[in-house]
């Protein structure tokens, strides 16, 4: 039987795959075939994930995404190394929950550099001559809460509705490449971000969040699953696209 997910051979990088959804997305997509290039800060915790992942001809290529402007020449090289990418996904971001009495412009802009400058030019080093393989898919991770409001994350969730708007412009500049660009909005999932939130809330702050999920909070591999499904070929004429993947969260 044809799985039309599978990812035979494409060359994948996967950023923030040190833990979380990245670090699933980046199982997965082995599992699917993809040979994939794991990209974070932390080279101990890439090489962990590195030994969970199926097949050969993966690699780890650490780097801090801060470095925006260093991005296209990293990818470059990663190009040189492992040839052209078939499908780029950006996990990696940071969470900030700072009311707007202590919110300043350097928190602000710090978030927005990560979550959303970094996959800026993670989208223009693809581009580079010998970077991108053909029909190449970029999936960004956005959030529910770039489409909904929240009090306390507006540098956060600023970041997230911005990813949406670059995801849509990105994908008819780069159409005529035929390269795609989509993005997913997760709900909160169970990663290590989130229990670092709940250690800040009280049981009855995480149970109304628990709550608005309809179907319960997400797992890691909810995510993955969608992200894979937008590299693979049972999505070559979707681009521009939110998956929304939130147990029902937006549904209220």
């Amino acid at each position: 039987m044809v799985n039309p997910m599978a990812l035979p051979d494409r060359v994948v990088l996967v950023t923030g795959a040190s833990s979380g959804i990245g670090r699933d997305t980046a199982v997965l997509l082995s599992c699917l075939g993809a040979r994939v290039v794991l990209a974070g800060r932390d080279r101990e915790r890439l090489t962990q994930t590195l030994s969970g992942l199926t097949g050969e001809g993966h690699c780890a290529e650490p780097f801090d995404l801060r470095s925006v402007e260093q991005i296209p020449q990293w990818i470059q090289e990663i190009g040189k190394k492992v040839g052209p990418l078939a499908g780029l996904v950006h996990c990696a971001g940071v969470h900030s929950r700072r009311p707007l009495k202590v919110l300043n412009s350097a928190n602000f802009e710090d978030v927005q550099r990560i979550n959303v400058t970094a996959a800026l030019m993670l989208a223009k080093g693809l581009q580079q001559k010998g970077c991108c393989a053909a029909n190449a898919s970029v999936v960004l991770l956005s959030s529910v809460t770039g489409l909904v409001g929240e009090a306390g994350i507006s540098a956060y969730g600023t970041s997230k509705a911005a990813l949406i708007g670059l995801t849509r412009c990105l994908a008819l500049e780069l159409a005529p490449q035929r390269t795609r660009v989509n993005c997913v909005a997760p709900g909160l999932v169970k990663t290590e971000m989130s229990e670092q939130l709940f250690g800040a809330l009280t049981p009855g702050q995480i149970a109304a969040i628990e709550q608005a999920h309809p179907l319960g909070l997400g797992q890691p591999r909810d995510v993955a699953n969608a992200i894979a499904f937008l590299l693979s070929d049972a999505a070559a004429w979707i681009t521009g696209s939110v998956l929304v993947v939130d147990g029902g969260y937006t549904a209220r």
